[in-house]
């Protein structure tokens, strides 16, 4: 089973940055999104993830209106990596933050999850 591994969070002060890092364990073919969710402390389980931010294969990208010109996506399409540069940290961007990819056989990859922090 292919997983997504996740890294490059942590706790940061207000202003900060981080970068995350996403990397397949193996091979996925057919990728033509890579992207961001989080999900913010006391949601309840279940609730919908909100999307960070993505990037397709053909370099199009998307960010939610409260990180853009914070965060930036990039990605590695020979690795099949993406990564988040997150910049001006504030603390509402405290959130376990999820890898994931979908392919064009229109199945989703997710990662575990990654927590970060952003308090003083």
């Amino acid at each position: 089973q292919v997983q997504l591994v996740e890294s490059g969070g942590g706790l940061v002060q207000p202003g900060g940055s981080l970068r995350l890092s996403c990397v397949p364990s193996a091979n996925i073919s057919g990728i033509y999104v890579m992207g961001w969710y989080r999900q913010a402390p006391g949601e309840e389980r279940g609730e919908e993830r909100e999307l960070v931010a993505f990037m397709t294969t053909g370099g199009s990208t998307d960010y939610a209106d409260s990180v853009k010109g914070r965060f930036t996506i990039s990605r590695d399409n020979a690795k099949n990596s993406v990564h988040l540069q997150m910049n001006s940290l504030k603390p509402e961007d405290t959130a376990v933050y999820y890898c994931h990819t979908k392919t064009i056989f229109n199945y989703n990859y997710w990662g575990q999850g990654i927590q970060v922090t952003v308090s003083s």
